[in-house]
């Protein structure tokens, strides 16, 4: 089946607290997992909030990586998206691993397989 790309939504539970909401910790573990990957990182940006948690991005020139951690619950989303001949699951399974993840559940979604085909309602307007 040919794709654009591959789209990895991870669910990361149990997480460590102070990785969650480290914005340097979290940036680097994306870069990292990015290159893991075979990725060219283009762009980087991360934002702490307050009281805690981070959310971020790194632009990788076959798309992206993204994050918005909750550290009082030790929940981390993920999205990782690559097109091309890279695997997404490489870099969505380091950071599981490097965010210490007790629990992870995935969904692979294939990207660009071609116009959606929309069924027309059979309802008749009034």
């Amino acid at each position: 089946m040919e794709t654009m790309g591959r789209h990895i939504i991870a669910e990361l539970w149990g997480c460590d607290f102070d990785k969650l909401n480290n914005m340097e910790t979290i940036e680097q573990v994306f870069v990292d997992a990015a290159l893991k990957s075979g990725a060219e990182v283009r762009e980087v940006a991360f934002h702490k909030f307050a009281p805690q948690g981070v959310s971020g991005v790194v632009i990788i020139s076959e798309s992206h990586l993204t994050i918005h951690s909750f550290p009082e619950h030790g929940y981390a989303s993920v999205d990782v998206y690559t097109c091309g001949d890279l695997d997404p699951n490489i870099a969505a399974n380091y950071i599981a691993e490097a965010l210490n993840a007790q629990t992870k559940e995935t969904i692979e979604l294939p990207r660009g397989m071609g116009p959606v085909q929309v069924k027309q309602s059979e309802a008749k307007a009034l």
